[in-house]
């Protein structure tokens, strides 16, 4: 019993030098482990030339994601680099050529914020109304984004008048302006055959006043004449026709609206007949509430989107002139990129 005492007591005071040993000892293997074994290391970027003209080889082979990431990657690793004005216009027109069009405007808005006396600017906004121009949706869908498209191409307009950007965005803006009619036609149409007469005038007025150089005008014109036959304002109805016949007298839409007219008896010498020249001698005197502007220059619409069509028509991208960047460079030397007509 006094021997076990004793050997217990011996083995408790020897413990705490054991267990510091082994502590030692795994601390000790720990750190040769450690040490044996090398910390990874972050890769390498690129330098910035060499970024620059992978994303342009990636363009180049339709990669557009793999295109916008080098630019992308320029951008944030060297971001006081001479490469960054092109790296920001190209990753959006990559984002454009992708279908991204919110990630292309916002990368195009980023460019326009930060360099707005670039020599570039005008293509930026030409490309950005572009990106507004290709999400028109159809005539049945709300067309917010057609007016989104329009002020952004009349932007392109009014900035650069004289750029040769502003001449495609001016076609590109009479498209949208047809479109636009052809939304509120649609809407009339549905209107008329509801018999919510005053909602179906006020649409056709609108096409008419706002909307003149459309191809949609004849058939507003021809619709109120029916309108104001169903109501049985028959006053209004023939000044409707004859300023439908003053502009339009070949028009298939003022045929329709002539013969309405003689079924009803109410044909007069004021009217023209339909397919015969009208000159400006034979101008009636009528009252100008059904029109804003009856001048010949109304005439001169332009060959946008014929009456039924659901879409402009489609925009041909922009395919940038673009080249690498010299080897060993420090700042871009080669032109922006410019869409080719």
């Amino acid at each position: 019993m006094f021997d076990i005492s004793i050997k217990t007591q011996s083995i408790r005071r020897r413990l705490p030098f054991v267990l510091s040993a082994l502590v030692l000892t795994g601390l000790t293997g720990c750190s040769l482990l450690t040490g044996s074994k090398k910390a990874p290391l972050a890769p390498k970027i690129a330098p910035p030339e060499t970024l620059y003209n992978n994303g342009i080889d990636a363009l180049r082979t339709r990669r557009y994601e793999l295109a916008a990431a080098e630019f992308e990657t320029l951008q944030q690793n060297y971001p006081y680099s001479g490469y960054i004005p092109n790296s920001q216009l190209m990753e959006g027109y990559a984002y454009y050529l992708k279908g991204k069009y919110p990630d292309a405007v916002q990368q195009l808005n980023r460019f326009i914020s930060l360099h707005p006396t670039s020599t570039d600017s005008s293509y930026a906004y030409y490309l950005r109304a572009l990106c507004f121009y290709e999400q028109i949706a159809d005539v049945q869908r709300d067309q917010q984004g057609t007016a989104e498209s329009m002020d952004a191409l009349e932007e392109v307009v009014t900035r650069f008048p004289q750029s040769k950007y502003a001449r495609d965005a001016q076609l590109k803006i009479d498209l949208c302006r047809d479109h636009l009619a052809g939304k509120e036609m649609l809407v009339g149409r549905y209107y008329q055959r509801e018999r919510n007469y005053e909602g179906a005038i006020n649409r056709y007025q609108r096409v008419v006043q706002d909307f003149q150089t459309t191809n949609h005008v004849p058939e507003a014109l021809e619709r109120m004449v029916e309108v104001y036959l169903d109501l049985g304002l028959t006053d209004q109805a023939r000044k409707a026709a004859t300023v439908l016949g003053y502009n339009y007298s070949s028009n298939k839409w003022y045929r329709y609206a002539y013969d309405k007219l003689k079924s009803h008896n109410l044909l007069d010498g004021k009217l023209p007949v339909p397919g015969k020249p009208v000159t400006a001698a034979d101008k009636p005197d009528v009252d100008k509430s059904h029109t804003s502007d009856t001048r010949d220059e109304r005439m001169a619409a332009p060959a946008a989107m014929q009456p039924g069509s659901t879409a402009p028509a489609p925009a041909p991208p922009p395919a940038p002139t673009v080249a690498k960047a010299p080897a060993n460079a420090q700042a871009v030397t080669t032109p922006p990129p410019a869409p080719k007509k």
